[in-house]
């Protein structure tokens, strides 16, 4: 494990500082300490059972992302563009297999739909780096990943039903899916009716230990059962991400996930690395760079017609056809499935990882030339692209002061996120119908995961003075360009908070102060321009005494 370690710290942000990402870093880092390269781990089946653990908890990332609104709104490139890429790459993948490498038709029909999709985490990593993710561009590869990602569970499910001893296409698979409904259905009723009291009950407690212990265990617990019942741990894991998906908790949990999945889907792609038999591939280096290359074309071929169908736009359509051309995680998932369900040779086995993994590393030269061909776009827009979606307002804190602002904003139908610690106020202000969610705002993972990373202003409104400055401190470093409106108490504090990276610091108290004393002066019978001019002159003073030492 040490070895895995350091391999990564070295290796990660080294590919990441010539903007290849981190996938390939872990990928590379897993083949120098592998079997196959250095040899400084030779048994790799432990770092694997933890490796697989990191699938899991993408798995309910996934899941607790996907909201239903979310793929209403872009329902015909997720269900149409989507839809049409995967049946269509799937089948020709599939027959090529079957008819020209004699790969079993039972193995095929698991290869074709496997090597049909794509890396999510590394695309959306690139999009999200290159600022594209609100594009057209980044729209339609993003729809395609999102019904990818849709695909992955009944492909989970199709794993132990095609390695069944004696398959058949009548009664056996008929009694197999009608069981995997049930028990997903059971899984479904019993997580709606029992996980939100029991995570309800939890957060009263007020121990963020506890809580990211409960995270964790509805995480695993639910992939074990499914483990148990003859499924997967992975689609387990995404039916409990489907089930947080509307509890005020999500953004909680998914801040206290978020460090175990990191590091062990690292680990995961790791352990892919050390599985990369480099002899098979220095045996026959043109047969195995023909593969992913053939693989490349073939979805590229498949992808680039449709898309230019859904969206009329030449060069986008290219792009997309590029950024999508890689085979991804979930493939290795499946094949890793397989192989252990027996249902994919060793050999076979090594070299579609191999190809898959190649196709990955081949992924930052082919973004790079569909980046240099949508940025060349970008600056025409056409007059069918929608606008890039508005982020959301960010408010920190939804008691008296963040209640208020959070009103007026409905009022002004401007969209808001809102988070507060105090498990009431998130259960009365949702009853109400306002979008608050739990969790301690010091959390930079929360903040992140409510959408701080993608929002336009942030409002601070804590009672807690500390509490405070260690959230302005974190949001400054970590979001240099982002506004930052807060409410502050004294001077002194108003002033540390300007330090700190505050853009506007609103003194409550004295804000309260002016309007009394407005009203006083004026039922004394002082002149309303004499007032304004009082009032106004007091206020520019003290707030000029914040911007000062």
């Amino acid at each position: 494990m040490f070895h895995s370690l350091l391999a990564s710290v070295i290796a990660v942000p080294f590919f990441q500082a010539i903007r290849l990402g981190a996938v390939p870093g872990f990928l590379i880092a897993g083949v120098v300490v592998g079997p196959y390269g250095l040899g400084l781990i030779d048994n790799i089946s432990d770092i694997r059972h933890l490796a697989e653990i990191g699938v899991v908890f993408l798995l309910f990332v996934i899941g607790i992302e996907l909201k239903p609104s979310r793929l209403w709104q872009m329902r015909r490139l997720v269900f149409g563009l989507g839809t049409l890429q995967l049946v269509f790459t799937s089948l020709l993948i599939g027959g090529v297999a079957h008819f020209v490498f004699a790969i079993p038709l039972q193995v095929a029909i698991l290869v074709g739909p496997a090597l049909a999709l794509s890396s999510t985490a590394f695309v959306l990593q690139i999009l999200s780096e290159k600022k594209l993710l609100t594009s057209m561009f980044g729209r339609t590869s993003f729809s395609i990943l999102l019904l990818q990602d849709l695909a992955v569970v009944p492909l989970l499910v199709l794993v132990p039903l095609v390695a069944m001893p004696e398959l058949s296409i009548g009664e056996d698979i008929g009694i197999a899916f009608a069981e995997t409904i049930l028990l997903l259905g059971l899984v479904v009723l019993i997580g709606r009716y029992l996980l939100h009291p029991i995570l309800h009950r939890i957060a009263l407690s007020g121990s963020p230990e506890i809580f990211t212990a409960s995270a964790v265990l509805v995480v695993l617990g639910t992939a074990l059962i499914t483990e148990h019942a003859g499924l997967s741990m992975a689609m387990g894991a995404f039916l409990a991400g489907l089930l947080i998906s509307d509890s005020s908790y999500k953004h909680q949990i998914m801040a206290e996930i978020q460090p175990f999945r990191g590091l062990l889907l690292g680990l995961f792609f790791m352990s892919m690395g050390m599985s990369l038999n480099l002899n098979l591939l220095l045996e026959s280096p043109i047969f195995f760079i023909g593969l992913v290359c053939l693989l490349i074309a073939v979805k590229a071929f498949v992808l680039f017609p449709i898309t230019y169908v859904f969206t009329r736009k030449l060069k986008h359509s290219i792009a997309v056809a590029l950024l999508l051309a890689q085979s991804g995680e979930f493939a290795l998932v499946i094949f890793s499935l397989s192989f252990q369900s027996e249902l994919i040779v060793e050999t076979v086995y090594q070299q579609l990882l191999l190809v898959v993994l190649l196709s990955m590393l081949a992924t930052p030269f082919l973004a790079y030339f569909a980046h240099r061909l949508v940025a060349k776009t970008r600056s025409t827009k056409s007059k069918n692209e929608e606008p890039p979606v508005s982020a959301p307002i960010v408010i920190a804190g939804f008691g008296r002061v963040g209640r208020r602002i959070g009103e007026i904003l409905s009022i002004a139908k401007m969209p808001f996120v809102a988070l507060d610690v105090d498990n009431n106020i998130v259960e009365i202000e949702r009853a109400k119908g306002y979008p608050v969610f739990n969790g301690d705002v010091r959390n930079p993972e929360l903040l992140k995961s409510a959408g701080a990373s993608n929002s336009e202003i942030i409002i601070v409104t804590l009672n807690d003075p500390d509490a405070t400055e260690q959230v302005v401190e974190t949001l400054r470093k970590s979001y240099p360009d982002i506004i930052i409106y807060v409410r502050g108490q004294r001077i002194s504090h108003c002033r540390k908070l300007r330090k700190l990276g505050a853009t506007a610091v609103i003194s409550e108290n004295v804000e309260a102060s002016l309007e009394l004393a407005n009203i006083v002066l004026t039922n004394v019978g002082l002149n309303e321009t004499k007032i304004k001019k009082i009032i106004t002159n007091f206020r520019e003073k003290y707030f000029a005494q914040i911007e000062h030492d």
